[in-house]
């Protein structure tokens, strides 16, 4: 189950730039995830949840924004839905494209930190 390497390394870049934004709580992890990127959502949420347990990270989320495969079809010279995961075609009309726009992604796109000194008493 390679989604447990990645909602570790997740945290740990997660912890790195909490670091460097000065020790901030890190709140939630948004990330876009492509049907053709290898990992499955589910199991990538499971792994996250068992990966932040006992942790800093105990009340992190983990968001993901699902992302559809988008050809860039040579027929309709635009770039359009894929039909499904099974046919990479055009959804208009039918025409086969390996000319993907997106469908890959496995990247996090943004953080939410929350600053624990700004609320801190002096």
């Amino acid at each position: 189950m390679h989604e447990l390497s990645i909602a570790m390394s997740l945290l740990d870049v997660a912890a790195e730039e909490a670091q460097r934004q000065g020790g901030g709580r890190v709140l939630a992890i948004h990330l876009k995830l492509g049907p053709l990127s290898g990992v499955v959502k589910e199991a990538l949420l499971s792994a996250f949840e068992l990966a932040r347990e006992g942790s800093e990270f105990d009340d992190c989320r983990l968001v993901i924004k699902e992302v559809p495969i988008v050809i860039d079809c040579p027929v309709c010279e635009a770039h359009r839905p894929a039909q499904s995961l099974q046919e990479i075609c055009c959804s208009v009309c039918g025409t086969p494209s390996m000319q993907l726009v997106s469908g890959r992604e496995l990247e996090m796109v943004a953080m939410e930190i929350r600053d624990e000194h700004a609320n801190a008493v002096s």
